[in-house]
């Protein structure tokens, strides 16, 4: 949620890094033509955090789910 709202700019501001601080300043055009790998590390990241929560969020279901037959 923070690196969505820091890309629109409602979150932590500049210069504090974040991750969605890193994307609003490599998302301009000329930047992702010469340096697209910039991109790609806050992006990645993302990506990983939210499929490691998720994939928490389904082994605590399964593990703590009185309904779960066994």
């Amino acid at each position: 949620a923070e690196a969505v709202l820091s890309l629109i700019g409602l979150g932590i501001q500049q210069p504090d890094p974040s991750w969605g601080n890193m994307l609003s300043l490599a998302s301009n055009a000329s930047i992702l033509v010469l340096q697209p790998w910039l991109v790609l590390a806050p992006a990645m990241l993302i990506i990983l955090t939210v499929l490691a929560f998720n994939l928490l969020g389904d082994g605590l279901r399964d593990a703590l789910d009185p309904r779960s037959i066994r």
